[in-house]
Order: structure tokens, then C-alpha cells, then sequence
């Protein structure tokens, strides 16, 4: 038996998302295209765009289709930083939390390097929520040099749910747009871009069931957005490139299903992760759970450790050859020998944070795969303990 516990790196593609993506494959025609089978392909794109967006409380107009959350967030803080500098040079200000995945971290210090940006990292709590006095102080002194805000919905990490209401409410005051990645929020949160105020939001279609590479930044209508890929102008100008049909109609799929679903699937996977959090902290009573505690303000399908004495990676391959399967982190940063930002950021020694695991749960989990890590896991800590006490000096 395997238990598939890394949902937050990708989730298993719904069926009906596979259906839509097999039937669509067998379509001929550009979206762009003026003949029946492009108009055929175009009708696709566009209900997909309506079901997307109903789905997120949404306008169609809002919706510009990416190759996933990535490129959704790069275009959205290299995009609005472009575009407010070039209409307010005064505006060179960039501030995103600590906490943020790299998709928004990389492009901002790489606005920094090449364009002058000047980023503030904005610091968060223990538990991994963001400052907002400091937010509000930075602001108070420097808001009419900032050019955009870019903050989480959710951590893809430890879980955290951000205050995203108050970030929007604190920068309306001085009309910074603001945007927020949603990747992981998506489907486990109720999500209404609309009434939350924000500009901008990433999605991505792997993380809710639907195929890799594909995905969305919705953007209210108006937003001046300066393009980062050009061509053919495609996607309100700012997202240019053929339309993958097939993906988005399969995204679509995923997103109506996942979010239909929400209410009661988040009530579910609550409960498999409050199970998962008292059986590890019972078997290792020395783990320390990460993020906040289990409730409102983390994410459902989250449960994030360190074990003192390991190294993630041998917990990792421990439980993998148990055929038990999670993450040390972020999947983007998977192999790279180096504790994550997102615990040094919540203040986690970098000691501590090296022997970080996350279990993350998702439609297919099942109480047998939190009793099968739990089964595992105490000998896995044992045998890793061990080999971090036989590699000291």
C-alpha cells in the first residue's frame, strides 16, 4: 500500500478532469482562428473562462489563462511593478512577506537586480502570519513609494492562513494594488476575488485536480498589467501565446468540481489532519508542529513537523521506502540542501528547521494513510535520529 501524503507539491487529477482533457485533445483548432474550428476551440476557452470564474466570484474578463501558477505570479508582480513605475516613477517599492513561495520571492529580487526595484520582506509571527503593525508602519512612512504588495493566501508550507482582507484594506488607503497567490487555497478555502478587494490572484490547476501547466492570474479588469510574454497578444495583450484548449478545459473541470466540493471536503480533511497532528505528537512526542494550530487560521489539508536530531531528507527517504510519500517542503525547492526560508522566517533555528517534513492531504486520503504513517513514523524517527547523532563530529 502507498500512502499519498504530498498533495500541496500535486494532487491526483480528478477523473472528470482526465475525461475533458482526453476529449478535448482530439480537437482540432486554434483558439485564435477565424474558421468553424477555431470558433469550436474558442467557444471551449471561453465557457471554461465563465466556469472558472463563476467559480472563484469572478468576472470571465477577469481570467487570463497561464502555463500555471508560476507564470501567473511572475506576471503579476514583474507586470505591476512595470506598469506603476512607468506611470509613477516614485513607485519603486516592492513588499512581499517573508513567507512567500519562490514563484513571488525570485521575480522580486530579480526586479531588484535588473529594474531597481527595492523589496521589503515583510515579517511574519511564529507562526507564520504576517506582521501587520509592520505592514501598517511601512506604509505609514514609505506608501506613496510602493508599487505593488504581494502577499499568500496561504502558505504552501507550513499552512498559515495570511490576513489578506486587512493587507487589501491597509493598501487601498494609499492605491497600491495588491496581488495574492492562492495556489494552495484554492478549493481547501472559500475564495471570492471579488469581495476580497484584491487586484490580483494566481491559481494553478495541478493543486485542485486538474492537469499540470496550466493556470490563471485573475485580474481585475483595468488593472494596468505591462506584459512579460509577447507575440501574438492573446489574453487581454499581457499573456500572448496559442491557447492550450484541451488544459484549460480540463482546469475548468477541476475547478467547478473542487470547489462544489469544498464545504464538505474541508470539513473531512480537518478531520484527517486533526488526526494525523495528535498521532504524531503522541507517537514523537518530540516533534514540533510548525504553523498555526489546527482551526481557521491553517489550512485543512496541512500538517507540518520538525523532529529534533533529523535531517528531512532521511525522514523523507525512510517513509518513502515504507511506501509512505511527503515533503520536506516546497516541491520547487525539493533536493536543494538548504532549510526552508519559510521557517527561518518564523523564527525556526536553522538547526531545527533542517529536520522539517510536511504531510498534506487531499481528495483520495484516507484514514488507513494517516494510520500508516503513524505506524511508521516512530521507528523512521529512531532509525533518522541515529544517523544524525552517527554524522556529528
Amino acid at each position: 500500500m502507498t500512502a499519498y501524503l504530498d498533495h500541496a507539491a500535486t494532487t491526483p487529477m480528478h477523473p472528470r478532469a482526465v475525461e475533458a482533457l482526453v476529449a478535448e485533445l482530439a480537437r482540432t483548432g486554434n483558439a485564435s482562428s477565424l474558421h468553424d474550428a477555431g470558433r469550436a476551440a474558442r467557444r471551449v476557452v471561453e465557457e471554461s473562462r465563465e466556469l472558472v470564474a463563476a467559480r472563484l466570484g469572478a468576472r470571465p474578463s477577469d481570467v487570463i489563462w497561464t502555463a500555471g501558477g508560476t507564470e501567473a505570479d511572475n506576471l503579476a508582480v514583474k507586470g505591476l511593478f512595470w506598469s506603476r513605475t512607468t506611470a509613477e516613477p516614485a513607485r519603486r517599492r516592492v513588499l512581499v512577506s517573508a513567507v512567500e513561495h519562490h514563484a513571488v520571492l525570485d521575480p522580486a529580487f530579480w526586479l531588484a537586480s535588473q529594474a531597481g526595484a527595492e523589496i521589503v520582506l515583510l515579517p511574519v509571527d511564529p507562526a507564520g502570519r504576517l506582521d501587520l503593525g509592520a505592514l501598517r508602519a511601512e506604509l505609514d512612512e514609505r506608501g506613496d513609494q510602493v508599487a505593488l504588495i504581494s502577499v499568500m493566501w496561504a502558505n504552501n508550507e507550513i499552512g498559515t492562513v495570511q490576513p489578506v482582507a486587512d493587507v487589501v484594506a491597509l493598501a487601498r488607503r494609499y492605491g497600491i494594488p495588491v496581488h495574492s497567490d492562492a495556489v494552495q487555497a484554492a478549493g481547501q478555502l472559500e475564495i471570492d476575488f471579488a469581495s476580497s478587494g484584491l487586484d490580483a490572484m494566481t491559481v494553478s490547476a495541478h493543486k485542485l485536480g486538474g492537469p499540470v501547466g496550466v493556470g490563471a492570474l485573475l485580474a481585475r479588469r483595468g488593472l494596468e498589467l505591462t506584459a512579460v510574454l509577447h507575440g501574438g497578444g492573446q489574453e487581454r495583450g499581457v499573456r500572448s501565446g496559442t491557447l492550450p484548449v484541451a488544459p484549460i478545459r480540463s482546469f475548468a473541470v477541476a475547478v467547478d468540481l473542487a470547489v462544489t466540493a469544498r464545504p464538505d471536503e474541508a470539513v473531512r480533511l480537518a478531520g484527517l489532519r486533526d488526526r494525523l497532528v495528535a498521532g504524531v505528537r503522541a507517537a514523537v512526542p518530540q516533534a514540533e508542529l510548525r504553523g498555526p494550530e489546527p482551526g481557521d487560521g491553517r489550512l485543512p489539508a496541512n500538517a507540518h513537523f520538525t523532529f529534533p536530531g533529523c535531517e528531512g531528507d532521511s525522514l523523507l527517504y525512510l517513509l518513502d521506502s515504507r511506501g509512505i510519500q511527503c515533503s520536506t517542503g516546497s516541491a520547487c525547492q525539493a533536493g536543494v540542501p538548504q532549510p526552508s526560508h519559510v521557517l527561518l522566517a518564523s523564527g525556526v533555528s536553522e538547526t531545527s528547521a533542517r529536520g522539517a517534513l510536511r504531510f498534506s492531504l487531499g481528495r483520495t486520503s484516507t484514514q488507513a494513510d494517516v494510520d500508516a504513517l503513524l505506524a511508521a513514523l516512530p521507528e523512521v524517527v529512531e532509525r533518522a535520529t541515529a544517523a544524525g547523532l552517527a554524522a556529528s563530529p
